[in-house]
């Protein structure tokens, strides 16, 4: 394998591969197009962009904000970019991003360029209290701020929040997009893999459609070596998933009931994320070819179930017990 360790080490792919134009977003045609029908009629109003992690939110609203302000516009301060999640709390906003957003907006470069833009990075989760005061905010700064919410989840914005936006949404990323930009920068970093099919594969299962935890995942696997020695299983131990011939013993030992086996299986998956366990059993699950239409919809409601209580915070050994208690009265 030929790499530069030096590319590998000082940056990161998923910048050194960020889309720079509106062209470069893969399979996100209709909210592109919109953006850019607001650009050409130089009315941008305030924007909701909503969808999966990874499928170009960030990036859409970067490259929007560079049309409008200049590729400069942070060092000019036009530009407040916020992790919603981290800093957006009732004490910021009074300070901070009431401040930035009535700063006079005097110069010519910002008169030319819209005036200024506020991207506000996991919107949903910030608290509906907070919500209702930028949206106080928002109503005041018409014409001078736009502001830009990014989200996973459009349920948790409040709706007077959503009123005064237009909602784009963004798509979930199929396989086939998600390995051609894999590829794409396999070729670009000249990498050569002697198994890339399965590594891509992998690689994709892994993301959960996420490109930006695809292309994470690819640099540090090539970072790491593992694909020198052909140890492709190893990623799914180092991005928090259990290895094939871990998942195929606990197969085997839901198959024949062997209770004892299921706990000791329970307990050695301490520190592991469950949720991540439940997607290999749901995909495992899938390719099994004995199963009726009948035992395979209990076993989706199983996985379904299960995967919720411990969501809501039960004991996830407790729940996995159970789990494969139901499980493997089904595969019987």
């Amino acid at each position: 394998m030929a790499l530069d360790n030096e590319s590998l080490l000082d940056v990161p792919w998923i910048e050194k591969y960020r889309p720079q134009e509106f062209e470069d977003i893969i399979s996100q045609n209709l909210a592109i197009n919109n953006l850019k029908r607001f650009i050409n009629s130089k009315t941008v109003p305030h924007l909701i962009f909503t969808g999966p992690a990874g499928t170009g939110k960030t990036s859409s609203a970067l490259i929007l904000t560079h049309k409008l302000l200049g590729n400069d516009c942070k060092k000019k301060g036009l530009l407040l970019e916020l992790n919603a999640s981290d800093n957006v709390r009732m004490e910021y906003v009074r300070n901070i991003l009431k401040k930035f957003v009535n700063q006079s907006l005097i110069s010519q470069d910002s008169e030319e360029n819209h005036g200024k833009i506020v991207i506000l990075d996991e919107a949903d989760n910030i608290p509906g209290t907070v919500q209702q005061a930028l949206r106080r905010i928002i109503e005041k700064s018409s014409g001078n701020v736009i502001f830009i919410f990014l989200c996973n989840n459009i349920n948790r914005i409040i709706d007077p929040l959503i009123s005064r936006c237009a909602v784009l949404r963004f798509t979930p990323l199929n396989k086939e997009k998600i390995i051609s930009r894999l590829k794409f920068i396999i070729k670009k970093e000249n990498i050569t893999i002697k198994n890339q099919d399965k590594l891509l594969d992998i690689l994709f299962f892994i993301s959960e459609g996420d490109l930006r935890k695809a292309i994470n995942t690819l640099q540090m696997t090539v970072a790491l070596e593992i694909i020198d020695d052909l140890k492709l299983d190893e990623i799914y131990s180092i991005s928090g998933y259990f290895k094939p011939e871990i998942l195929e013993k606990l197969f085997n030992a839901l198959k024949l009931r062997k209770i004892d086996d299921l706990k000791d299986i329970g307990k050695s998956l301490r520190g592991y994320s469950s949720r991540n366990l439940i997607r290999q059993v749901l995909l495992k699950i899938s390719q099994e070819k004995d199963l009726n239409n009948i035992n395979l919809a209990k076993i989706y409601n199983f996985l379904g179930e299960y995967e919720f209580r411990i969501t809501q915070g039960s004991n996830s050994e407790i729940q996995l017990n159970a789990l494969f208690n139901m499980i493997s009265r089904e595969l019987r």
